[in-house]
């Protein structure tokens, strides 16, 4: 039976890309507590709207994000979905057992 982890390795690896940086985990935790406007993240953040920019469209682009357009601001939110399937690859990245696991003397 295949992990989840091999069921969705395009799908980590976007992940892990896209959270392996201070600045969008500090965007997530600003998330956390529900939208944000992109003008009321820059000043969060204290931090320019281009770099901003880079920052939520690598976190959309890994589907961590959604986004959504009123007039002419943009408001960030967590996707629940993206959320729960990083929840659960995580917590299939343990050890199957407790004891240690001897690897097969194939290598000799």
């Amino acid at each position: 039976m295949r992990s989840p982890l091999s069921k969705n390795l395009g799908s980590a690896a976007r992940w892990f890309h896209a959270l392996a940086d201070e600045t969008r985990l500090r965007i997530i935790d600003c998330l956390v507590g529900g939208e944000e406007c992109v003008c009321d993240l820059t000043d969060r953040l204290e931090t320019g709207q281009s770099r901003l920019s880079f920052h939520l469209k690598t976190l959309k682009d890994a589907g961590i994000l959604r986004d959504r357009r009123e007039g002419r601001w943009v408001y960030y939110s967590l996707n629940p979905e993206a959320i729960a399937e990083m929840e659960n690859l995580i917590g299939s990245i343990k050890p199957r057992s407790r004891g240690l696991h001897v690897a097969s003397n194939r290598c000799e």
